[in-house]
């Protein structure tokens, strides 16, 4: 009787890293990767930069090729549904009927954009971003002098933006609450980037709701509770992304916002894992769960949750980071963003780190800006600072004429 396969459901960034990582760990049993996209797994970030500014393509940020896949012996249904789940059975059933037995079982199975209700059914021009296809339309929309409505101040809606003014759009960005990425950055960050959005053209408008959606067959205009009406070519909704937990949910796991693990990437079914997006993991102990969507931690969870496929038992502790370009800036994040205790400014072009530490003076995490990669370098630096799990000064910390690396040597 022939094993059964290792299947990974989600064929997405931390589906499809898994999977290579299975193959470049020595593994050469049965493995399945299971998507409903028709692609080979992809790296998202792209696709509200280069994708929609059509500077890259589909195949510049595939993890893998097709044929790669298959010279790998890695079975990729493309284009297909898992509908339900057994654990006790240890099987996943297709939408098309089939019964497939799992030796091990990853829950890679990311998210989808939110919807925005009030949408009538059939408005072509309202539209989202989360899939490759789904950015391929957004780019028919995007030519020079289309007025655009951006529905949302999170970073998908802001690098939409950046990209559609970038190519001749006006565009008008509305966010329901205070700041942009209210959620997420620190006020002075949120400051930074609407200086950095109007400077380029774009017309945000902060504490806004929406009244009504105007149109026929499409959105013509869209009409706010001020009774200000802005008429528009388009409109791109960026509200966040709905997780998808369904097929978790019905077979019984732990379901928060995500697919809840233990402290190794383990649902509590024997042999099912869960990473990426989907994933609702603590980062200590003790700690609260968290879900990250961020290309690092799609990339590092699935690494790490193929080597526990293979029964290496380690916990997940990777230090959580993320990036995003706009325009000529850059920000980046490192570890856990909480009071700001210091911070470094005078840097290039009025570039500044932002730092966090604990109640021991250990650095917990920091956030830059700044003019292209300008702040790379500090931000790294804080990562190994975080690792390193000393005590550090504050007023050092925010001395630009202080070196961070001399404060690591110390």
């Amino acid at each position: 009787m022939n094993a059964a396969p290792i299947i990974i459901v989600g064929a997405g960034h931390a589906g499809g890293r898994a999977a290579l990582t299975l193959r470049e760990q020595g593994y050469n049993g049965p493995l399945m990767l299971i998507g409903d996209e028709p692609h080979a797994p992809y790296e998202r970030p792209p696709l509200s930069k280069g994708l929609l500014q059509g500077t890259a393509e589909l195949g510049g940020f595939s993890l893998s090729a097709p044929l790669a896949l298959q010279a790998l012996g890695i079975e990729h249904l493309a284009g297909h549904a898992v509908q339900a789940l057994d654990c006790d059975a240890r099987q996943v059933r297709l939408a098309d009927g089939r019964q497939l037995s799992y030796s091990g079982l990853l829950l890679a199975t990311g998210g989808r954009a939110r919807r925005l209700p009030g949408i009538t059914p059939g408005w072509s021009n309202v539209l989202y971003l989360r899939t490759h296809d789904e950015a391929l339309l957004l780019r028919t929309t995007l030519r020079p002098g289309a007025r655009l409505v951006v529905v949302g101040g999170g970073f998908i809606g802001l690098e939409v933006a950046a990209s559609a003014r970038a190519l001749g759009c006006t565009v008008t960005l509305l966010e329901a609450g205070p700041r942009l990425a209210g959620r997420v950055l620190p006020t002075e960050v949120s400051e930074s980037l609407l200086a950095l959005h109007r400077e380029q053209g774009v017309d945000v408008r902060l504490d806004v709701q929406i009244e009504a959606f105007e149109g026929a067959s499409q959105v013509e205009a869209v009409r706010l509770q001020d009774g200000s009406v802005i008429p528009c070519d388009g409109v791109v909704v960026g509200i966040g992304m709905q997780p998808n937990t369904d097929l978790a949910r019905q077979a019984g796991l732990d379901v928060g916002e995500g697919i809840r693990v233990d402290a190794c990437l383990r649902t509590g079914a024997p042999g099912v894992y869960a990473a990426g997006d989907v994933c609702e993991f603590r980062l200590q102990p003790e700690g609260p769960f968290q879900r990250q969507e961020t290309w690092r931690n799609a990339e590092a969870q699935g690494r790490h949750v193929a080597l526990n496929l293979l029964g290496a038992g380690q916990p997940f502790r990777d230090v959580p980071g993320f990036w995003s370009d706009q325009y000529h800036s850059s920000l980046q994040t490192i570890g856990q963003l909480g009071a700001t205790v210091a911070a470094r400014r005078s840097l290039a072009e009025g570039g500044f780190v932002l730092f966090y530490l604990d109640a021991q003076q250990r650095l917990q995490g920091a956030c830059g800006w700044g003019p292209g990669n300008s702040v790379a370098k500090d931000i790294k630096l804080c990562e190994r600072l975080i690792l390193a799990g000393q005590s550090l000064d504050a007023a050092a910390l925010g001395d630009a004429g202080v070196s961070l690396k001399q404060l690591l040597r110390n």
